[in-house]
């Protein structure tokens, strides 16, 4: 803890501000923090409307009924300033990020107050590296970024893989493969429009073009770093080697793989200078399989096509789900996703991680993740790994984030496999 933390931690207003609390994410974040954060909790809801806000604290149970409303815009630096000083944890959804969320990263960087978001994009994560990452190290800042359905299930799963094998006296994680064995849910508006603002980046800059095709942008020592042409991410249809499978692209690999690489590299290469980590999606087996695996890859390519060609963005705009739009109650409680990852260490030995969780991935999954993120910075600090900067689910919070989302109904579960001999 830095002095500026034991000056000001008692002296902050609120414990947790959620920002963009009237957005779709936001309002589910909200309710589940109404219902599990601990009486006594200096909770506050910011954003940008009075209004808005007071009609999702009118719908809160309980005491949350009257927690604070602190107004804030992403476009007004004061504001921003105010509520970081005011609060000891900010956790917000308010994106693209890109757009919206660097002034904010700032913000708490400075103030030495905690962060977490629910980011996909690699190149904001890069540019909050950039502007950020030093500020918040002498702040005592931790600001973490990717804590949904990206990237927390990935960054903890090889996480527990790690302590697993170390436990084990198995060695360092080698070939690491994530398998989404099954998911149910639907797109986001919000992760369209972050794609969209990826894509015209990438057209318009040759550096992020460069950044978004480097399995290791996130490093914090890219000279550190293998080259990673093997890394690249690929949209080719493979087999599992093991269950013999056909596996498609998993449209999260591009973010979730850089962000399990960097949780590596600040943790000092403690998985392994060694660790390969990939991840795809099972579309099944025989000919039904193979053609369900093109598909995906044609799919994902015409998406992301359509998408950077403007007459066909424009129709996609009216097909594809606007930001702040989800689904309803009733689909969000029916979703649910399993995977499972599987690594082999430098001894040879064989170890998985089953990860899984009820409700859509996107929304319900999510707001679970990303309260429970918010909790464990606010009430975990000393059981919390020792650092700050600009930090991962993994090196921010590590098992005892884990051990919060057993609790709350997710499973981490790993087993040792027989060895291939």
């Amino acid at each position: 803890m830095t002095e500026l933390d034991s000056v000001s931690a008692d002296q902050r207003k609120f414990d947790l501000v959620l920002f963009g609390a009237s957005s779709f994410v936001g309002c589910l974040t909200a309710s589940y923090l109404a219902e599990n954060a601990p009486d006594g909790l200096r909770i506050a809801l910011a954003g940008r409307s009075q209004q808005k806000l007071e009609k999702v604290r009118s719908g809160l149970p309980g005491s949350a009924a009257e927690w604070p409303i602190a107004l804030a815009d992403s476009a007004d630096d004061a504001s921003l300033a105010a509520m970081a000083t005011s609060a000891r944890v900010i956790v917000t959804t308010v994106g693209p990020y890109s757009k919206y969320g660097l002034p904010l990263v700032k913000a708490c960087a400075e103030a030495g107050t905690d962060y977490a978001d629910l980011t996909g994009e690699p190149l904001f994560m890069r540019q909050s590296i950039d502007a950020a990452d030093e500020a918040a190290k002498r702040s005592g800042a931790r600001i973490v970024h990717t804590c949904g359905f990206d990237s927390i299930p990935s960054d903890l799963g090889v996480l527990a893989l790690h302590e697993a094998a170390v436990e084990a006296g198995a060695g360092d994680l080698g070939q690491t493969l994530l398998v989404v064995k099954a998911t149910k849910g639907g797109f986001s508006g919000g992760t369209i429009d972050s794609m969209k603002v990826q894509i015209d980046t990438v057209k318009a800059d040759p550096d992020a073009r460069r950044i978004a095709a480097d399995p290791y942008s996130l490093s914090p020592d890219r000279q550190a770093e293998p080259d990673g042409m093997e890394e690249r991410d690929s949209m080719a249809v493979t087999r599992d080697p093991e269950t013999g499978d056909f596996l498609a692209p998993f449209v999260m690999a591009s973010v979730n793989t850089r962000v399990v690489r960097r949780s590596n590299a600040l943790m000092g290469h403690a998985y392994g200078s060694g660790l390969r980590y990939s991840e795809q999606m099972k579309a099944g087996s025989g000919p039904l399989g193979a053609v369900k695996a093109a598909g995906v890859v044609a799919g994902l390519g015409s998406l992301v096509a359509g998408l950077a060609f403007s007459p066909t963005r424009k129709l996609l705009d009216r097909l594809l789900p606007d930001p702040g739009e989800g689904p309803d109650e009733k689909s969000r409680e029916s979703g649910f996703f399993r995977m499972e990852t599987t690594t082999t260490t430098s001894s040879g030995r064989r170890f998985r991680c089953r990860i899984a969780a009820p409700g859509d991935p996107g929304y319900k999954a999510t707001a679970v993740m990303l309260g429970q993120a918010g909790l464990c910075l606010v009430e975990d600090t000393d059981k919390t790994p020792k650092t700050a900067g600009v930090l991962t689910p993994a090196t921010a919070m590590g098992t005892v984030l884990t051990d919060r989302l057993r609790a709350a109904g997710h499973t981490y579960e790993v087993s040792e496999l027989a060895s291939e001999r």
